[in-house]
């Protein structure tokens, strides 16, 4: 399976209960530290349901 890194661009501060929790179900601590996940159907689902705070790369 393909790999992706994934990096907290944007703050939590402010955004809803469950997009929070999500940040913190894919191991997302801190801004800018990346972590590398295998890109499954439930990982891609939660990458997508925080998009807009997440950047997302795939890794080679």
């Amino acid at each position: 399976m393909a790999q992706i890194k994934i990096t907290q661009i944007k703050s939590r501060i402010g955004q809803p209960k469950n997009q929070k929790l999500t940040l913190d179900a894919l191991g997302l601590k801190k801004m800018n530290s990346p972590i590398i996940k295998e890109a499954s159907d439930a990982i891609l689902g939660m990458v997508k349901k925080v998009s807009h705070l997440v950047k997302v790369e795939e890794v080679k």
